[in-house]
């Protein structure tokens, strides 16, 4: 499903890197938080602050890179564009102006799948991307909706809300595993020890990234209800709510109805224990509150 191997690749960028700073960091020998009577916390939290948020804005920086590679989209060039690429371009422009934020780069790719994002590094540098499965099941209403919640993603600046709270569970995260790991290494005999606490901090740096992904998702549902308000005022609240709705009935189709097309953005959510690394709300829980304004 597109959101999830993108939200995925997210993800998996940001724990390989924090992986990777750690490898480089246990082989050059930076440890100078580790003292002879044990841990110096304070050299430790600013260590673990620093490279945390360094490993979220790299994967910022590369957030529209990787996504246009594994999504195969193909970007819009508004000098050759005809048809309904013209059609989307015009409507992405026409809402960006109105949230009063730079053009995105536009982009489709081919997928049956009902899925749009938006992401990139800063508001000047994003991109707006649609599949050919929302194009083809959405009306114009509809699709007017999602093109406007995406916009509003940028214009709310929220990829770098989410870097800044990244580099906040990336810092504790890297705080954590190395105490941790120190207790572990501290188990072992002494020509142990260095290997034994290099291979815990990697094993708990991961363990803990997913953990703190939890907390991550839970400010990413929290954007998804701030982004179809911004919908609702770019292009109507029945706009969003009708697409959202659309996707609602893909959800409820028989399987054999709804087929391929239902990735949907995956914007249906999950439940019991997943639900926690949703990224998404539910469906209901986003069509009441746009219809209620509890946004």
């Amino acid at each position: 499903m597109a959101w999830m191997k993108r939200i995925g690749l997210f993800l998996l960028t940001n724990i390989l890197i924090i992986a990777t700073i750690s490898i480089i960091t246990n082989i050059l020998g930076v440890r100078y938080w580790v003292e002879a009577n044990g841990i110096n916390y304070v050299s430790l939290i600013i260590f673990c602050s620093l490279w945390g948020f360094i490993g979220a804005f790299i994967s910022l920086a590369l957030s529209k890179v990787m996504a246009k590679w594994t999504m195969g989209v193909k970007i819009i060039d508004p000098n050759k564009a005809t048809g309904i690429e013209r059609e989307l371009l015009s409507r992405v422009q026409r809402l960006a102006s109105s949230a009063r934020i730079p053009i995105p780069e536009v982009g489709i790719y081919e997928s049956p799948e009902i899925n749009a994002f938006a992401t990139g590094p800063t508001k000047s540098s994003s991109l707006v991307a649609v599949s050919t499965g929302l194009l083809h099941y959405m009306d114009d209403r509809e699709v007017e909706g999602v093109l406007a919640h995406e916009v509003s993603h940028i214009a709310n600046g929220d990829m770098v809300t989410m870097t800044l709270i990244q580099g906040v569970v990336n810092s504790f995260t890297m705080f954590l595993s190395r105490i941790v790991a120190f207790a572990v290494g501290r188990m072992v005999r002494e020509d142990l020890e260095h290997i034994v606490r290099f291979v815990a901090t990697i094993v708990f740096d991961i363990i803990f990234s997913i953990l703190g992904s939890i907390v991550v998702a839970y400010f990413s549902r929290a954007r998804e209800f701030r982004a179809d308000a911004g919908a609702a005022k770019l292009a109507g609240r029945e706009s969003m709510v009708a697409a959202l709705e659309k996707l609602q009935r893909y959800v409820d189709a028989p399987q054999d109805e709804r087929g391929a097309a239902l990735a949907s953005m995956k914007i249906s959510g999950k439940s019991g224990l997943m639900a926690l690394f949703s990224t998404h709300p539910p469906l209901p829980a986003r069509i009441e509150a746009l219809r209620r304004g509890r946004m």
